[in-house]
């Protein structure tokens, strides 16, 4: 813990002179998705206001809002934790996945695209699989999923997928093997990207599923698995 409080003392200067609840958030659910606080990780208050600076009445007040967004749960005598997610949550969030992100797809319009984020997340895709850093490799697969969804150029479709997409980052954080996991997206992603370039939408629609049904598959296992171990 001590570790990840040192980083949240560096994000201090991210709230600037007002404070609020919701910056707070902001910060928190970054950490949440990079793997600062794994899922089961207790939150706590005195620690976190400390290193960030804050009121204990703003700092409940972000735990209420990520509670909401499903990231955080309140356990009755014990506190407040980073949510485990259950094997039916990570199938809603790609059912939620499918439904929004080959909608978006499917309602491009005529070419060509804007896709210089796509095309910047593949490639930063690669580079951390070069370096053998998979968490970068995570971090890259879900930018591209985000690009995509801003394709559509609706702020309330990107702010429902931004808390869909940190509720997935709660998935892969328990996977034992990332590697095993991601890889395989890598060129999916580029293909994807390049179907895009020639302005063939229904042929990246259909990719893009089979993709989201793939990624389902092997999440599903890897819950599956540990479930299995921990029992």
């Amino acid at each position: 813990m001590a570790e990840q409080l040192t980083g949240l003392a560096d994000d201090r200067a991210l709230l600037g002179r007002t404070s609020t609840a919701e910056r707070v958030s902001d910060i928190l659910r970054s950490r949440i998705a990079d793997g600062y606080f794994p899922p089961g990780t207790r939150l706590s208050e005195d620690s976190i206001g400390g290193a960030l600076g804050v009121s204990r009445n703003t700092l409940r007040e972000s735990f209420r809002l990520l509670t909401h967004e499903r990231l955080l749960v309140h356990e009755l005598n014990r506190g407040v934790f980073v949510r485990v997610l259950t094997v039916e949550d990570v199938e809603d969030i790609y059912r939620t996945r499918a439904l929004v992100e080959c909608a978006v797809v499917r309602g491009l319009g005529e070419p060509p695209y804007v896709l210089d984020g796509l095309a910047a997340a593949v490639e930063d895709g690669r580079l951390a699989a070069r370096e053998g850093d998979w968490k970068g490799v995570a971090t890259a697969n879900i930018h591209f999923h985000r690009e995509l969804v801003a394709l559509a150029g609706s702020e309330r479709t990107d702010e429902l997928m931004r808390s869909v997409f940190a509720e997935l980052r709660l998935a892969f954080h328990v996977v034992d093997d990332p590697r095993r996991l991601h890889e395989p997206y890598i060129a999916r992603n580029a293909e994807i990207l390049e179907v895009l370039e020639t302005g063939e939408r229904e042929t990246a629609e259909r990719l893009l599923a089979v993709y989201l049904e793939d990624s389902l598959k092997r999440v599903v296992e890897v819950y599956l698995r540990r479930i299995g171990d921990e029992g």
